[in-house]
């Protein structure tokens, strides 16, 4: 089972990232506990924004950003953070979501999480993020994890929660649906179905 956390944060060290590891972080451990064995992986798009900028004009990905578009598109789980740029997720974020296939992410389990500089820009997830992927027709777990500057080290008070427990609530709803699509029993190919109804047939 493979996990791919999407970073779009620009800088190094950036709390994009932080946030993006400690979501990770949790999904991991609850599959574990459950005895699933699970691969995780952060497309960092930093890293690949030249190659986006170049597929988006010739139509053609570079080996590196097919790579990550491939651990996307085959992840079990996806946690996609983005950094909140006048009030919604950045162009490299979106652009890079541009070039997956708008079939590839259909029913698959999907947590959404964004930083920023104030709390103010915290609609973002449901303005933005959650209709890009409810497009893409993903399965969007109910709580998004929005980060602003001074939730970092905040635990929250008695009439809000803190980031480590909004953190650790929208991983444990990733883990979970993850773990149930991990427990359904996979489709069968039209070879396999077409074997199964001739193996069926009685001829008297």
């Amino acid at each position: 089972m493979k996990l791919v956390a999407v970073c779009a944060g620009l800088s190094t060290p950036s709390s994009t990232r932080l946030l993006a590891d400690r979501l990770a972080e949790v999904v991991h451990g609850e599959l574990a506990t459950q005895g699933l064995d699970v691969e995780t992986e952060v497309v960092e798009l930093r890293e690949l924004a030249v190659a986006v900028a170049n597929n988006l004009v010739t139509g053609f990905p570079p080996p590196p950003l097919a790579a990550g578009i491939d651990s996307v598109t085959g992840a079990a789980g996806l946690i996609a953070v983005t950094p909140v740029f006048t009030a919604s997720y950045s162009g490299l974020f979106k652009s890079f979501f541009d070039l997956i296939d708008p079939d590839a992410l259909t029913g698959k389990p999907v947590l959404i999480a964004a930083t920023g500089g104030t709390a103010r820009h915290s609609l973002v997830l449901e303005h933005a993020l959650r209709p890009l992927f409810s497009y893409l027709r993903a399965a969007v777990v109910p709580t998004a994890v929005y980060a602003a500057s001074e939730d970092w080290g905040s635990g929250g008070d008695a009439y809000t929660e803190g980031l480590p427990a909004r953190v650790r609530r929208a991983g444990g709803e990733l883990a979970a649906l993850m773990a149930a699509h991990a427990a359904e029993p996979a489709p069968e190919d039209d070879v396999t179905a077409l074997e199964r109804q001739l193996s069926d047939l009685r001829f008297d």
